[in-house]
């Protein structure tokens, strides 16, 4: 901290008392003008409650959201993850049919709004699917059960399993057109000559892509899919629109029930750049720990 004050200039003090102007004007406008009454002494309750029967502090309702996103965006990663890189590898297949599909489909997901997207999965193949298997009456069976503090680490109060499901599902299909196009753009930087080298020794196009190209690519597109995963994070909010009881969806409540507009919206905020700030600097630096190691 004492390093980054040290670093600072006369420009950057300029900026950051513009800032604290800018904001003051706006509390105070929101104050006079709206006659809104401030109730901030109030929002640390709905982050960290207490049970008074149980003497006990509880997650309340913005951490229980803020659990929910964090679970949803790192289980939609890892099936985006996979989903994107056999897309990815489809968009560089030789066969026109499968390149044209993969194609087709990455094309149709970055050029339509999301909310769109969102609904269209969300009705069409997620709740489908979620129905198939039963899952609805599969966890309300879990959560009936008494010692369930695993599957609630995991994923939370159990009742709203399927909600959790249908929000991994739809935001991984959702962020995998992204996924390919980065893993597409990482197998074709691989030089042409290590592959002609790999089908000189005898390997087969599987070989080929599995020894050679891939692990290359993966490591050349990490820095990449460490930016999409914090953009996933964020897109995370869009599923609140389904019902699945994520941050957003948790601050909807929060301002029906409490009117307290400003607190909350500005606290979900704050969580929001706490936890996506806080993974780009991480990504930042674990890369310049690797490029220092390389």
């Amino acid at each position: 901290m004492r390093s980054f004050i040290d670093r600072m200039r006369w420009p950057d003090y300029l900026i950051v008392a513009m800032l604290i102007a800018f904001f003051g004007y706006v509390w105070f406008t929101i104050e006079g003008t709206l006659n809104y009454k401030w109730r901030w002494e109030l929002i640390p309750g709905y982050i960290i409650g207490y049970h008074t029967g149980r003497e006990a502090y509880f997650a309340n309702i913005l951490l229980q959201g803020l659990a929910a996103t964090i679970r949803i965006s790192i289980y939609a990663s890892i099936l985006a993850l996979v989903l994107g890189t056999i897309l990815g590898v489809a968009r560089c297949s030789q066969n026109l049919t499968i390149r044209m599909l993969a194609r087709t489909y990455l094309e149709l997901l970055r050029n339509i709004p999301p909310v769109v997207v969102v609904f269209i999965f969300f009705f069409f193949l997620s709740q489908q699917l979620i129905d198939a298997l039963d899952l609805a009456r599969w966890s309300r069976n879990i959560a009936r059960q008494e010692d369930i503090w695993l599957w609630e680490l995991f994923f939370g109060d159990m009742r709203r399993f399927p909600s959790i499901i249908s929000g991994v599902i739809v935001l991984a299909l959702f962020e995998s057109a992204f996924v390919g196009e980065i893993v597409r753009a990482g197998i074709q930087s691989i030089p042409k000559g290590q592959r002609e080298a790999a089908r000189s020794i005898g390997m087969s196009r599987l070989q080929e892509l599995r020894y050679i190209v891939l692990p290359q690519a993966m490591k050349r597109v990490v820095p990449p899919l460490a930016n999409q995963f914090i953009s996933l994070i964020k897109d995370s909010s869009i599923i609140s629109l389904i019902s699945v009881q994520e941050l957003t969806y948790k601050t909807v409540e929060l301002v029906a029930s409490s009117r307290m507009i400003f607190e909350a919206w500005i606290t979900t905020a704050a969580f929001y750049f706490v936890v996506c700030f806080g993974l780009s600097r991480l990504f930042s630096r674990l890369e310049r720990r690797r490029e220092g190691q390389a």
